[in-house]
Parts: C-alpha cells; sequence; structure tokens
C-alpha cells in the first residue's frame, strides 16, 4: 500500500501573491498528495501549526515579494523546537528585493534549513519529482 504524503501550501509573510501557489497545490493534488492549503499573507507560525495539526510531511512555501529571508529566520529552528524535524522545506519564488542573483539566494535559504529552493521560472513537474525523491530518501533513513 502506498502512503499519500501531506504537504502544506502557502505564501508566507505579509505576500498576497496567490497564482504560484494555487497553481502548485493543483499539481500537488494531481500527482497525488494531499495538500493543505493556508493561502496567502501566512505568518511562518501558522505553517508550523498546520504541519503539527495534520502530521504533515513537507512544507512548501511561496514568497514573490521578496522578504521571505525576514519572515523566515529561525524558521527551521522553531520546527525543530515543535516537533517538525523530519519535515521537508521548499521555498520558492523571488526572494530577495532588486536584482538578485538566484545562486546566492539558494545558498542563503539552505543555510536558513531549507531543502530545496526553486527560482520563480521553477518546472513545477521538476519539483514534485524532487519532493518524491526527497521523501523516499526521508523514509528509508527513518
Amino acid at each position: 500500500m502506498n502512503k499519500t504524503y501531506t504537504v502544506i501550501t502557502g505564501t508566507v509573510g505579509m505576500d498576497a501573491h496567490c497564482i504560484g501557489t494555487k497553481v502548485l497545490s493543483r499539481v500537488l493534488r494531481e500527482a497525488g498528495f494531499h495538500v493543505i492549503e493556508l493561502g496567502i499573507q501566512t505568518p511562518p507560525e501558522e505553517f508550523i501549526t498546520a504541519a503539527q495539526e495534520t502530521n504533515a510531511d513537507a512544507i512548501l512555501m511561496s514568497s514573490l515579494y521578496g522578504m521571505a529571508e525576514l519572515d523566515l529566520r529561525g524558521f527551521k529552528e522553531k520546527c525543530v523546537e515543535a516537533g517538525l524535524g523530519n519535515v521537508l522545506l521548499y521555498i520558492g519564488g523571488i526572494l530577495g528585493v532588486s536584482r538578485h542573483d538566484f545562486a546566492k539566494d539558494e545558498v542563503k535559504f539552505k543555510k536558513l534549513g531549507f531543502d530545496r529552493v526553486y527560482p520563480p521560472e521553477a518546472d513545477l513537474k521538476s519539483a514534485i519529482d524532487d519532493l518524491w525523491s526527497d521523501l523516499r530518501k526521508r523514509d528509508e533513513v527513518s
């Protein structure tokens, strides 16, 4: 029997851009995931609460307003404190203000504890493939 994985999606912080997270949620459902959509302008703490309440396997955040680094400082540590150290963390979008080098943003967010970091033009199929792969690896270790 195959496990149905639960994922949390939403747009973090004061970001009101909804299209990316809606498209991502739809693609995740089509790929067989149980999706809990938090919507827009979601405080980081709500992602943690939702993950605890649903026993989520992954949190996938989007941000297009460039302030995600400020919103998410200490987020991984808060996840660990909440007993969510094994939950995969993904983020994608415009992760910094003005012109940004995505490679630098990727390094920055990985240091913040994110497992995967995607630019706004990321291919959703590749992201879903990454998620399946990361979940399988995590389950093999557990």
